[in-house]
């Protein structure tokens, strides 16, 4: 969850409006799905497309653009939600959360690690090089060593300045908007018509130490299924696994919604079971014809999009008007 400062939202809103003046999903004519096609969340997702683009322009995988793209957050000092830039927990310790999926449906993840920028790419070990899915902790820490990641200090100068000036009130607030957000989801539709994602991030800020949220977990900030499409997530994790949001994205598609309409309705789904007023999540999807969907609780939420060689930076619709 990057940033201090929270803009005001409105809990008089009805949970069914939408804010019609976001941009409109451009959606390539039917039977041109001018590939690549990568989308990735918020506007940190507009490098790590570029990094992403250019591994698949090169022969890459979409794994491989989706794991280097997401890499580029991570590595990061000035962005407060991801690697080695992420504001720490109450204690002032930096945990990461993160996990990969590919198009053969395997997947890794890590949580709770410390001392490493690029979880992402020790996921992705977990998935290569273990018969497990998640490893955790010091676990997760024992194997980045034994894979040949260098441990280091995650805690920035700035972070720690902003840790410091939360610890006098230490207020938490784990409230998730457009100046306050957290995570770098990004799926990518590869050449050869072959999907995969990536979900990184430090997680709420000033968090309770040992807090996991959505973004290591299978099916919640992360789901691929090759002969669907993808999805992640963004936001509040505790309301995205409270509904299983990727994954019920990827599972309406298979039913024939649009990734559109199945980002709307996983939006909708956290609304029904609780009180959205003052929390954000975004979704984002994907489905194999290249066809994308952006959603979020609150407006705020860009996202970027890449099809082809063209890469540019969209505003989600939402739940609730501005």
């Amino acid at each position: 969850m990057a940033g201090i400062s929270l803009l005001p939202l409105t809990s008089s809103l009805a949970h069914d409006e939408t804010n019609a003046q976001a941009a409109e999903i451009p959606i390539p004519p039917l039977g041109e799905p001018q590939l690549p096609v990568i989308i990735s969340t918020w506007e940190h997702g507009m490098d790590a497309n570029s990094r992403a683009l250019e591994v698949l322009q090169t022969g890459g995988s979409a794994l491989d653009a989706a794991v280097q793209g997401v890499m580029v957050a991570e590595a990061d000092p000035q962005n407060l939600s991801v690697g080695i830039g992420g504001l720490p927990d109450r204690d002032g310790i930096v945990s990461l959360d993160a996990c990969v999926m590919d198009h053969l449906g395997r997947a890794g993840s890590v949580c709770f690690l410390q001392g490493f920028v690029h979880p992402i790419a020790i996921a992705r070990k977990v998935m290569e090089e273990t018969p497990h899915v998640m490893l955790a902790g010091e676990g997760a820490r024992r194997f980045a060593l034994e894979m040949g990641f260098e441990e280091e200090n995650l805690l920035t100068e700035e972070s720690k300045k902003a840790w410091e000036e939360w610890i006098q009130a230490a207020d938490y607030k784990p409230l998730i908007n457009i100046e306050n957000h957290d995570t770098i989801g990004l799926i990518a539709l590869g050449m050869d018509g072959n999907l995969a994602g990536a979900c990184t991030t430090s997680g709420v800020a000033f968090k309770r130490h040992g807090r996991v949220g959505d973004s290591p977990i299978i099916g919640a900030g992360l789901f691929v299924d090759n002969e669907v499409g993808a999805a992640t997530a963004t936001g509040l994790g505790e309301a995205v696994m409270r509904t299983c949001g990727s994954f019920l994205i990827v599972e309406l598609m298979r039913q024939g919604k649009s990734p559109q309409a199945a980002c709307e309705e996983a939006a909708k789904r956290i609304a029904a079971k609780m009180d959205i007023s003052d929390i954000q999540v975004g979704y984002l999807a994907i489905d194999r014809k290249g066809n994308t969907g952006a959603f979020s609780l609150q407006p705020g939420f860009n996202y970027a999009l890449s099809r082809g060689s063209e890469t540019i930076l969209m505003d989600a619709k939402s739940l609730l008007k501005p």
